[in-house]
């Protein structure tokens, strides 16, 4: 039983191609407008994260937590780039092995295989972060605070935040249950009945969820998926009963009896009748119930595999002859050791398209993630709030002397719930703090913060102190834009 996952990008907050009209709010947009970059800083800067791994522990997975491991680096690199400095992390790290046991059953079910080499039985991991032998002390989750004196209180040996999760990362293996469930690995380990994982989350940190796998979420709500043997009606005991019952396409798959015919398939998405896998919509509802006053603070990320091509395939399973349906492969690159490969994560893909500019999407198919590990940093740090202008902004009115950069920001309120609210402020007159229409905004070179930015110009905002402590301020201000024979900057 192999394991495999998808891959899409989310663009962060770095000349992203959302397009919207200097003049006018964020709900009104001109994609003829051309290239905008987007910031989102909250009012109230909030430096505390809980960062959840869930790293999928089934076979085939070694090399992709080697991978992981050796370019963890470049996450804490870009966090470390945050004004202030890296912020004040928790890092957890869970598995997908949950054994035999669905979320519906009251017990695990008869246990499968081989324990140690892709078998299922009992709880598994249950949800239980795992530190594997790491020099942590004082529960399972690596700590990093900083004091009110600049020093920093850690868990571990300092220096070695890297080192520290490399080895937690790769002492998770790849022998647990082929029948992996990641969304409900997720919600074991961040479920208030988890003495195990106690202290992890802070009330009002931001939480980040980062799903490493190579096949898509096989979460049971009832263990019968798994019982039976090859003997049952639901086909060969094979990680293919996850797709089988777990998706439909509406192209070539609107049913489970479709989805076992072999051929490609299309438009493909969680199957909510299901009545072997739980509804992925519960495990978003789950999330968003951790911070329901303000479910902006939860962002999930997914290193797996190409959500397409999506097709089905006669494949023989490793150490046998016979052909039976599989899921294909969706993408492919050469590891340490071979021909590494991953499947379509369907069922991840729409968990984290419920989060609005709260996701991201990263190929597990590469050979150093480094590029994928600073896309998920990216992002933390955009939710954070970074008000530097990272993109190389445009001078709208070239015959005026000086650069002339336009923004639409707007200060809003109950960001991404069913009562935001949106206020549009106005650029500062005149452009500093003495100015007489606060709350407002203005653009401020900013050398020491911004040096890295092509402008080192960040956004400030005077009269900040009069807006409510939970408002975001967004801005969307225009970029260069260039013809196709030009780079982009």
């Amino acid at each position: 039983m192999r394991a495999a996952i998808a891959t899409s990008v989310l663009t962060l907050a770095a000349a992203g191609l959302l397009a919207g009209c200097p003049d006018r709010g964020i709900s009104k947009v001109d994609p003829a407008q051309g290239r905008v970059e987007y910031k989102d800083i909250p009012v109230k800067v909030n430096r505390d994260v809980d960062l959840l791994f869930l790293i999928d522990d089934s076979p085939s997975m070694a090399d992709k937590q080697k991978n992981l491991a050796a370019n963890f680096q470049k996450f804490i690199d870009v966090l470390s780039t945050i004004q202030g400095g890296l912020p004040n992390i928790h890092i957890g790290v869970t598995t997908s092995d949950l054994g035999s046991k669905g979320a519906d059953d009251p017990m695990a079910g008869l246990g499968i295989g081989t324990i140690g080499q892709g078998g299922c039985s009992g709880l598994g991991k249950d949800g239980n972060m795992q530190l594997y032998g790491a020099p942590v002390n004082g529960g399972q989750y690596i700590s990093d605070i900083a004091q009110a004196d600049g020093t920093r209180i850690q868990n571990y040996p300092p220096g070695t935040l890297a080192a520290t999760f490399a080895k937690i990362a790769t002492g998770a293996g790849a022998g647990g249950c082929g029948f992996e469930q990641h969304l409900e690995g997720v919600r074991q380990a961040l479920t208030s009945t988890n003495t195990v994982n106690a202290g992890f989350l802070r009330p009002d940190a931001y939480l980040a969820v980062v799903i490493i796998a190579d096949e898509d979420d096989c979460s049971m709500s009832h263990s019968t998926l798994i019982s039976g043997g090859d003997t049952s009606p639901l086909g060969a005991l094979q990680s293919f009963r996850c797709t089988r019952y777990g998706v439909l396409c509406d192209d070539n798959g609107a049913t489970t009896a479709t989805m076992n015919q072999v051929g490609p398939k299309g438009k493909c998405h969680p199957n909510d009748d299901s009545a072997f896998l739980t509804k992925v919509s519960d495990y978003v509802d789950f999330l968003k119930g951790l911070k329901p006053d303000d479910p902006s603070k939860i962002i999930v990320a997914g290193i797996v595999g190409d959500v397409e091509p999506f097709s089905v395939e006669m494949r023989a399973p490793p150490m046998m002859t016979k052909k039976l349906p599989a899921l294909a492969h969706s993408c492919t690159y050469n590891g340490a050791d071979g021909v590494e490969v991953a499947d379509p994560a369907v069922r991840i893909k729409f968990f984290l398209d419920q989060f609005p500019n709260r996701s991201t999407f990263v190929s597990i198919c590469q050979q150093d993630l480094s590029a994928g590990l600073q896309q998920i940093g990216d992002l933390l740090k955009s939710v954070i709030g970074d008000p530097c202008i990272e993109g190389a902004l445009a001078d709208v009115d070239l015959k005026t002397p000086g650069p002339q950069y336009d923004c639409a920001v707007s200060a809003v309120n109950n960001l991404n719930m069913d009562n935001q609210t949106e206020t549009i402020l106005p650029k500062c007159t005149p452009e500093d703090a003495t100015a007489t229409n606060q709350p407002c905004w203005h653009l401020v070179l900013d050398a020491a913060n911004c040096a890295k930015t092509p402008t080192q110009l960040t956004l400030k905002v005077e009269g900040q102190d009069t807006l409510a402590s939970d408002t975001h301020v967004i801005a969307n201000c225009v970029t260069q834009v260039t013809d196709d024979s030009t780079p982009t900057p």
